[in-house]
């Protein structure tokens, strides 16, 4: 009957228990089967036994850098035998500088090139069914043999019936569901191993599964990344009048959410060049130049593309630069945008009280950190770059020591903000791996001025006098409205209004008894006073000269001060 209650409880928690039990299984086997049983996710389902032991972890025994890389050595072939979703996770894992440790970073990184493809018949099926017709009523050919396989989608080189080289992206079937089920087990089993493993607590896992979940929704849909590509080909044309940056062209009519047919851009990638002598001095210019070019999408547009690594960079045969991959995108109201620039100006003049202060604005925490410790660690972070120029500032590492100093006071960095400083290391990372200083906060203090003259501007001013006027406008006129419903609907149901003050009836008699003292004092006052009087015309030589009255009275009046002093209090 035990074993009944408990599956039916698992079902409605997990709607897929045979992956819950494969992922359990597979776990077990990579080393992580002591964490499962401390946990009591083995228990969940009827049945389940775990695999042969594997030799666990032993932290006091290694070092944290060595404990860490075996850790991460066996959640990467976790996740590698899993599949497409939970390398998706370990890819996206491996970008979180700010919490994870490098040489579990290092081992996570290995996932970007270990997701297999799907057949082409498939591809083929899914493009057929997605447009509504045969492939030939599109596609003058189609390679099928994969130029790139991804998580989430498979891309495929292919030529349209006028002659146009393009790439098609097809989603992998089933994948949304695999996803949506892999993510409902994922938390369910996270929030049971934070209960036992405080380093899961600590590192935030669950917060960094559900953003990994919210940012894979956007990109399963591919019409999304088609208006993102549309968006930033507008940006860009915008300034740049030269027109050396691609942005392919997308082919509206051959996409649907999950086949997304680009332009294709022959070129070779950023990441196959080791030195500025192969990639040659005019490209060097115009790399500089389109680095110039996103830091003004980010600081005046508020839509960049976040994920600028050397394999999204490519040098074009006619030696333009190209860039593709716009499923992950960052955008940053004009607010935060007003933030990040207060930021990058605390940073450049080391100013630690604004850095502070202008974090705590926009990170997440449960408690209010001590701000003055904060300014003191954040002081020591940024010491080893006090003196040296811009040039000669390491960008990625002053910013992972920040990064790092807040996760130690527990602050956390919003996703939409961290893609900002994780698009900035990955720039950087572009250049330092051809040799070349990008300089980045060079670039960006080019456009802080303009910036911070726009934010102080009398038309912005305007603007934001425009909005609040509006506002006020609208809870002017919302206000008579609701008050007006409020005594019609109190009139209707003929409601009263009552008050009530709390502990009225202790109050009630406390007032009472004060009066009653009161008037008890007063009689005793009266007693005393009209004995002195009775005895005011007598000689008093002893006391059996006072008149008998005289002591009648102060006898009464004795008697009842000494019944006051005798009451409870209250």
């Amino acid at each position: 009957m035990d074993l009944i209650r408990t599956g039916l409880g698992i079902t409605k928690t997990i709607r897929n228990v045979s992956r819950f039990r494969e992922i359990l299984t597979v776990l077990a086997r990579h080393g992580f089967s002591e964490l499962i049983v401390k946990s009591g996710l083995d228990k969940l389902i009827p049945g389940f036994i775990l695999p042969a032991k594997v030799s666990e972890l032993k932290r006091e025994d290694l070092s944290n850098e060595e404990w860490w890389q075996i850790f991460g050595a066996q959640l990467r072939l976790s996740f590698e035998e899993l599949g497409p979703s939970f390398i998706k996770l370990g890819q996206l894992l491996a970008t979180r500088e700010d919490i994870l440790d490098p040489a579990l970073i290092k081992e996570l990184k290995k996932l970007q090139n270990k997701v297999k493809g799907i057949p082409f018949e498939v591809a083929e099926q899914v493009i057929e069914e997605s447009l509504g017709r045969k492939i030939g009523e599109v596609f003058l050919k189609i390679d099928p043999v994969a130029i790139g396989t991804a998580s989430i989608g498979v891309v495929y080189r292919a030529e349209l019936l006028n002659g146009q080289k393009v790439v098609v992206k097809v989603r992998r079937p089933g994948i949304a569901k695999t996803i949506m089920t892999d993510f409902e087990i994922l938390l369910f089993i996270v929030d049971k191993l934070e209960r036992v493993s405080s380093d899961l607590r600590f590192l935030g896992v669950s917060k960094m599964i559900a953003d990994f979940f919210k940012s894979t929704q956007s990109e399963l849909n591919f019409l999304n990344e088609a208006q993102n590509c549309e968006r930033m080909k507008s940006n860009l044309a915008a300034i740049d009048k030269d027109g050396f940056l691609v942005v392919p062209k997308v082919y509206r009519e051959y996409c649907a959410q999950d086949v997304l047919v680009m332009e294709f851009l022959d070129g070779r990638p950023f990441n196959e060049f080791d030195s500025l002598e192969a990639i040659g001095p005019d490209i060097v210019e115009k790399l500089l130049r389109a680095v110039e070019l996103f830091a003004h999408t980010l600081l005046a547009d508020g839509f960049f593309h976040a994920d600028l690594h050397g394999g999204n960079f490519f040098v074009l045969k006619d030696r333009r630069i190209g860039i593709i991959d716009f499923g992950l995108m960052g955008t940053l109201s004009k607010k935060n945008r007003a933030n990040f620039v207060a930021i990058l100006y605390a940073l450049i003049t080391f100013n630690y009280d604004n850095l502070v202060y202008e974090f705590l604005e926009v990170a997440d925490y449960d408690n209010v950190p001590n701000h003055e410790e904060l300014i003191r660690d954040i002081k020591d972070a940024l010491s080893p770059y006090i003196g040296l120029s811009v040039k000669e500032t390491n960008v990625t590492e002053l910013v992972r020591n920040i990064i790092k100093t807040l996760s130690k006071h527990e602050l956390y960095l919003p996703r939409e903000w961290f893609i900002i400083f994780r698009a900035l290391m990955t720039l950087d990372g572009v250049g330092k791996s051809i040799g070349l200083d990008l300089n980045i906060f060079k670039i960006l203090e080019k456009d802080l001025p303009g910036f911070v003259t726009e934010l102080l501007s009398v038309k912005s001013a305007k603007e934001e006098l425009l909005w609040v006027a509006k506002d006020v406008v609208s809870s002017l006129r919302i206000v008579p409205k609701h008050l007006r419903w409020f005594l019609k609907e109190t009139a209707k149901n003929k409601y009263a209004i009552e008050i009530r003050v709390k502990d009225l009836d202790k109050l009630n008699r406390g007032v009472s008894r004060s009066l009653y003292i009161l008037g008890l004092c007063l009689l005793a006052c009266v007693f005393i006073l009209c004995g002195a009087i009775f005895a005011r015309n007598t000689v008093v030589s002893t006391f059996y000269d006072i008149p008998v009255l005289s002591w009648i009275f102060w006898a009464f009046g004795g008697y009842l001060l000494i019944r006051i002093g005798t009451m409870r209090k209250f």
